[in-house]
Parts: structure tokens; sequence; C-alpha cells
């Protein structure tokens, strides 16, 4: 199932199917190691929303509610 991960709860891992943003965010986000195929952690939300923790290849990364929007995530499901 494909979800924005503005749209996960805490806890939630999925895996990175694409990062539809302009350009200039595209590639900030990227050199952070947020690509296609990449499996992400939503650690942590603050009260009101913004910003999100996730972990994203062995670290923790802070990022806006408004770049998760751009993020478009395939739900691990657990077996």
């Amino acid at each position: 199932m494909e979800r924005k991960l503005s749209e996960f709860s805490v806890g939630e891992v999925g895996v990175v199917k694409s990062v539809m943003a302009e350009k200039k965010i595209k590639r900030r986000l990227f050199d952070m190691g947020v690509t296609p195929g990449t499996e992400i952690l939503l650690r942590k939300k603050a009260p009101l929303g913004d910003p999100l923790e996730i972990s994203v290849r062995g670290y923790s990364l802070c990022i806006r509610a408004t770049e998760a929007e751009h993020f478009l995530v395939v739900e691990v499901q657990d077996e």
C-alpha cells in the first residue's frame, strides 16, 4: 500500500518508492540519503506534527512535515 510519509504513524516502517519534489528539494533529500529503495522508520512526531524524526541508513534525520509530503512510501508489512 503506497502512502505519503506524512500519513505514517510513529513506529511504522516503509520503503521509499519515489520522491516527488521540485529539483532543489529533491536534490537535498537525495544528498541526505533518502533515495528510492531506502527503508525509513518514522521514529517521532513533534506534538504539533512538525518536525518528524526518521531513521534512514543508520542515522536519525529530522525533516519538516512539508518535506514528508514529497515521499511516496510503500509500507513494510510485518510477517
